[in-house]
């Protein structure tokens, strides 16, 4: 619990952190706050001076902020703390007055701030959630009541998959707890030195493992790298020492490259005539470790990047262009993710530009609003609940009610997460794979046909994009192409790539046991398995097609390809009393342009132009036989038709067929190769203008991802 926090018996390792991330700025004076806070309440209506720098926070991102809430927020609080200390001996308060700082500097609206304020207080006081519904209204209530929730999680290894798993249902309700809860945490880890070493440790991890990449996911950068820096500081000490040494000798140096690359930048877009800020973001401590671990010995450009800000999404591209064309780009780093913003709201151009003494600067380009949403996230986009200015009343009147929120700032990760949560068959898989995704640093961007995108982790399947997309009726996926391609379930996708899933109606469709080796999101893998736990009996594995026999269903009436065809007739060839076959390498219908080529016995083979045997027959120097389509227009023609293996498939694909027409001659089924199986029909069709149609009716069967001509070498 927050109560539990203390002010740190070495604050020293932690306090470059801050300074290295950001701009300098006073830190608050915690006595000195708790001071003003027992001098006891401002005047009715006057703010107190303890909320002095919230309010200046707050009015900094809302200049027309009505503050009374803050102040009777902070009346309530400080009056039912007062008496209640931290174990450094500072008035209780103070630690809701840093909590409620860290969100105002972010962005936070004024309902978060007045439930920050008030966080702590229906756990450690004898306020009522009743109370602050009848004095803050029931948004506030309802975002005191999700933290007093958070509150109560315990962390130790035997309670946390339950409570964590309530913890996330009650961010998804509403982003804004998580957000306070993130800010409770920074400021206690801010205030964790007096703590026994073990106790620093295990909260440390637990800040680690899991807070942390929410923030992340959250896309509140500002808590994410700053809590990064605590926990590194506590649980890799020497590491964070000579990271600290690293970065004073560099700040030490009389020659910052980073400085002259910068002005450099200033005065190509100064040239432009294009309005932006150029500014030197350093890095934070784990970014200077994990820099130091890729490339070695740091030179004076990786101790920080470039960020440049402008006004509109367009100027954005204008910097690019100018920056590439002025000076020297590294084109492999750069990469749009303004186009294709990441899963945590994150945009920004990033490229890299090189000096002669090859010193490389990283750039950041992105508009004001950008950063401000890259720095806060979710945090910066105010209140998801509040109808815009201009909205129409009816837009308005059918805004849920509370318990049926719907929160339009929630990333899609999250969404996914809570529908998996409630998937889960137990709280072991829920904790397991929620560890898993957590682990992901970073995710990819796919594109779907219908010009949606799909966000998953590196490393995902196509097994995970069809769960992704379809959810459990993904169990009837038969496969999947990417970039065009026909691709198995196991192909590994790569940022940028296209899917598209194959899917089958077959009602009687179940996933395969082997798609849980390839699924890496908790999405995918609940899913399978709350299958297979369903369905004990069931091998999860579709029947395998018959083997490459005739099959028996047809009669075996006719001809082989190859041999005459009933319709030779159709083809006049330029040699009297010649014996005329259609090829059954390519098996050629009217229209098709065709020639033919004399062989033994007096038989002149027609083929397709295109076939593969005429340029082989040309190549050998026989001459060709001109031939022509005659007055008939019935034809047998060779379809060859790529599937996937599904139960009664064979059965609804000849079903189609025979509605278009066609009188099946021979069908052959190869053994099946990695769930796909290859169908060869010779057919007859009363018209050859049939054949289009016959294709397309074969190619809408579902599990027959494509259909051709034969073309037999």
């Amino acid at each position: 619990m927050s109560a539990d926090a203390t002010n740190p018996a070495t604050p020293g390792p932690v306090a470059p952190a801050a300074a290295v991330r950001r701009k300098a700025r006073p830190r608050i004076d915690l006595r000195r706050l708790g001071r003003a806070a027992l001098l006891g309440n401002a005047a009715r209506g006057r703010l107190p001076d303890a909320i002095g720098h919230v309010a200046e926070a707050h009015r900094a991102h809302y200049p027309d902020a009505d503050l009374e809430p803050l102040r009777r927020a902070y009346v309530l609080a400080e009056s039912s703390h007062r008496g209640q200390m931290r174990k450094s001996g500072e008035p209780y308060i103070t630690h809701p007055l840093a909590v409620t700082l860290i969100l105002a500097e972010l962005g936070a609206e004024t309902t978060t701030l007045t439930a920050s304020l008030l966080h702590d207080t229906v756990e450690d006081t004898d306020v009522t959630l009743d109370q602050v519904r009848e004095q803050f209204g029931e948004e506030v209530r309802y975002l005191v009541d999700g933290v007093t929730k958070l509150e109560k999680v315990d962390y130790g290894a035997a309670a946390e998959p339950e409570t964590f798993r309530k913890m996330l249902v009650a961010t998804g309700s509403d982003v804004r707890v998580m957000s306070i809860k993130l800010a409770d945490r920074l400021h206690n880890m801010r205030t964790l030195g007096v703590m026994r070493r073990e106790k620093q440790e295990r909260i440390a991890k637990v800040t680690r493992d899991v807070l942390i990449p929410l923030a992340e996911r959250l896309g509140v950068q500002a808590l994410k790298t700053e809590l990064e820096d605590l926990v590194f500081a506590i649980l890799h000490p020497e590491e964070y020492e000579h990271t600290r040494e690293l970065i004073a000798a560099n700040a030490a140096r009389t020659d910052d490259p980073l400085a002259g690359i910068a002005d450099e930048m200033r005065g190509v877009l100064r040239e432009a005539d294009i309005p932006a800020e150029v500014l030197i973001r350093p890095r934070h401590f784990v970014s200077v470790h994990r820099v130091s671990r890729k490339r070695g010995e740091l030179r004076g450009a990786d101790f920080g990047r470039l960020l440049v800000l402008v006004n509109e999404d367009a100027d954005c591209y204008a910097v690019l262009g100018e920056l590439h064309t002025c000076m020297t780009p590294v084109v492999s780093e750069f990469k749009d993710f303004i186009a294709v913003p990441k899963f945590n709201l994150y945009q920004s151009l990033h490229t890299a530009v090189a000096r002669a003494d090859g010193q490389v600067a990283e750039v950041l380009i992105r508009t004001h609003q950008m950063h401000k949403v890259a720095e806060a996230g979710v945090v910066a986009l105010g209140n998801p609940y509040a109808p815009a200015a201009d909205a129409p009343a009816a837009e308005t009147a059918d805004a849920p009610a509370d318990g049926e929120r719907a929160d339009p700032t929630r990333p899609g990760w999250l969404s996914r997460l809570l529908d998996w949560q409630k998937a889960a068959p137990d709280t072991d898989t829920f904790w397991s794979t929620l560890r898993e995704d957590l682990a992901q640093d970073r995710e990819i961007t796919v594109f779907r046909p219908d010009g949606g995108t799909l966000g998953l982790p590196e490393g995902a399947t196509c097994v995970d994009a069809a769960y992704a997309q379809y959810g459990e009726d993904a169990h009837a996926c038969i496969g999947a192409r990417v970039n065009g391609r026909l691709a198995t379930l196991s192909t590994v996708l790569t940022d940028g790539d296209t899917v598209q899933l194959l899917m089958g109606q077959d009602p009687a469709s179940e996933p395969s046991r082997e798609w849980l080796e390839h699924a890496h999101t908790p999405a995918a893998r609940i899913a399978i398995q709350r299958w297979l736990a369903a369905h004990p009996d069931s091998t999860g594995e579709p029947p395998a097609p018959a083997p490459s026999r005739p099959v028996p269903d047809f009669p075996a009436t006719g001809t082989a390809p190859g041999t005459p065809s009933r319709t030779a007739s159709a083809v006049v060839a330029d040699r009297p009393g010649a014996t005329v076959r259609l090829a059954g390498c390519c098996t050629p219908v009217p229209p098709d342009e065709v020639t033919g080529f004399a062989v033994r016995g007096g038989v002149v083979t027609v083929h397709r132009v295109e076939c593969a045997s005429v340029a082989h027959m040309k190549g050998t120097g026989r001459p060709e036989v001109a031939v022509t389509w005659g007055d008939s227009t019935a034809c047998r023609v060779t379809l060859v038709a790529e599937s996937f293996g599904r139960p009664h498939l064979l059965a609804d694909l000849t079903e189609a067929m025979a509605q278009e027409g066609a009188e099946i001659v021979s069908a052959t089924v190869e053994p099946p190769d990695q769930q796909r199986v290859r169908h060869t029909y010779t057919v007859e069709l009363p018209d050859a203008a049939h054949l289009p149609a016959l294709m397309r009716a074969m190619r809408n069967v579902p599990g027959v991802y494509d259909v051709g001509r034969a073309q037999h070498q």
